[in-house]
């Protein structure tokens, strides 16, 4: 059964495979890849969206064939391949990405052993034209300008970030920092002679954030959670900066965490019903239940 394009299994023996074949100086085709890792055309064309964006990459115009830059050939070592991974957000697929490893993970075999599922990316390809400008924008402190949710925004863009499959600006507004999804923004425009400064309070943020939900000051959350999933956070960090502070005899834990934002919080405890519950700050709960309340009321 073939698989979906938003469906990206080995995907990170995948783009090291692909990485280590450029490095040495193939010229790769799509259909050849696509045949190769037994995936669509279409899969192997969002693994070269994503490649571009760190790669010199260069395409013959008659095969169409994708190839590296030759002043870069050879060039990639293992910390390359490694900050790729870190870069593409695959990094923590596998318990680790040293030399033996990777060679394990490009072995023709590896497709037997390993598998990773339900990573799904938007496609990139349809605002590749902002990633040069951002990139510049960033790599200069460069002011730019682009429209947003019905009105124009100017901002000091500090960083491109990779979020749960999207792709988000992180720019200021003076000192407060501030997350654009690349798939919203239209008419990017870069001012070349207005330039800025990093402020030290958003490279702070910048810095302590786990994801795009920017704030100065952090709001402190207690959570509860009952035995039967109890097991799911112990685990992963399902919750922002998650700690368990108490496990009880019967196996419910005491939870906290620090949010930015409500938006990081309610609808992983919506995901989680009935199994925890919001027990500070009070008023957190209370809109959840009121919000439960008006979706459970009869249609008008």
């Amino acid at each position: 059964m073939k698989r979906k394009a938003s469906t990206h299994e080995r995907l990170a023996e995948r783009l090291a495979n692909i990485l280590t074949k450029l490095n040495t100086g193939y010229q790769l085709g799509v259909a050849e890849l696509a045949h190769e890792f037994q995936v669509s055309t279409r899969t192997i064309e969002r693994d070269f969206d994503r490649l571009n964006t760190y790669l010199p990459l260069l395409q013959d115009e008659s095969t169409k064939k994708y190839f590296l830059d030759p002043l870069y050939l050879g060039r990639f070592k293992l910390q390359d391949i490694q900050n790729f991974a870190q870069l593409s957000g695959i990094t923590e697929l596998y318990p680790s990405l040293d030399m033996s490893f990777l060679r394990h993970l490009l072995d023709e075999r590896s497709s037997q052993i390993f598998s990773a599922k339900g990573y799904c990316f938007e496609n990139a390809r349809e605002f590749s034209e902002h990633f040069q400008v951002f990139a510049d924008a960033i790599h200069n402190r460069q002011k730019i300008s682009f429209f947003y949710n019905d009105r124009w925004r100017h901002v000091d863009p500090y960083r491109l970030i990779h979020h749960q499959g999207s792709w988000y600006l992180a720019a200021a507004v003076g000192d407060e920092l501030r997350a654009y999804r690349l798939s919203k923004i239209d008419q990017a425009t870069l001012h070349e002679n207005e330039l800025f400064q990093h402020h030290p309070e958003v490279l702070m943020q910048l810095e302590l954030s786990e994801g795009i939900w920017f704030g100065k000051h952090k709001q402190n959350v207690k959570i509860s959670v009952r035995p039967e999933v109890a097991l799911y956070f112990k685990q992963r960090l399902l919750l922002p900066e998650q700690q368990i502070i108490l496990e009880d005899t019967t196996g419910s834990l005491l939870i906290a965490c620090k949010i930015c934002h409500e938006m990081q919080l309610l609808p992983l405890v919506r995901y989680w019903i009935p199994y925890i519950k919001i027990i500070e700050p009070a008023h957190f709960q209370q809109k959840l239940e009121q919000d439960l309340q008006h979706y459970l009321l009869p249609p008008l």
